[in-house]
């Protein structure tokens, strides 16, 4: 009974104060409100005894939800266009990574291009050493070849020795009867 005077007593308060200052908001009179209220059960309870509070289990087995079907229309467009955009996505994501692996594979390709360019200079630098006149017939001297005499090489025809000769049959003469 006491704590219920005090409550009506801050109440009353409450009311001349709010007459007072009806220039403030109205969450502030909410907080004002709350605060004398809270004030009001603090002096209302006797000593430190804490609140206790008992947990009633609810059988809610037998409770069955209501089909909504417009919630689940719209669940379902919510999903497909959350599919839609994981798929673009993942798309996105593909294609990034695969321009990313395709620049390392044109860089690998250019510098394989470059050691094939250094590597066929190389080769022409060499050639051109191995086939210098003087270096050959320094080697035929050591080996015991001399220069060929006149009449030594026969050509067929007055053309180049190195070219490719075609072979040439010549069909037998038919017998005239």
């Amino acid at each position: 009974m006491a704590a219920m005077t005090t409550v009506a007593a801050g109440m009353d308060m409450m009311g001349t104060r709010q007459a007072s200052r009806a220039s403030r908001s109205r969450t502030l009179t909410i907080a004002e409100r709350n605060s004398v209220l809270m004030e009001a059960q603090r002096k209302g309870r006797r000593g430190p005894t804490p609140e206790v509070f008992f947990t009633k289990h609810i059988d809610n087995s037998r409770i069955v939800k209501a089909d909504d079907p417009e919630r689940r229309r719209e669940m379902r467009t919510f999903t497909m266009m959350m599919g839609v955009l994981f798929l673009l996505v993942m798309v996105y994501v593909w294609q990034h990574f695969a321009s990313i692996e395709v620049g390392y594979h044109v860089e690998t390709q250019k510098s394989q291009v470059e050691q094939l360019r250094e590597d066929n200079r190389q080769l022409r630098l060499t050639e051109a050493q191995l086939s210098e006149p003087g270096r050959i017939d320094k080697i035929a001297k050591q080996l015991g070849l001399d220069t060929p005499q006149p009449g030594q090489v026969v050509r067929p025809d007055a053309g180049d020795a190195n070219a490719p000769v075609l072979a040439q049959t010549s069909a037998p003469p038919v017998p005239a009867y």
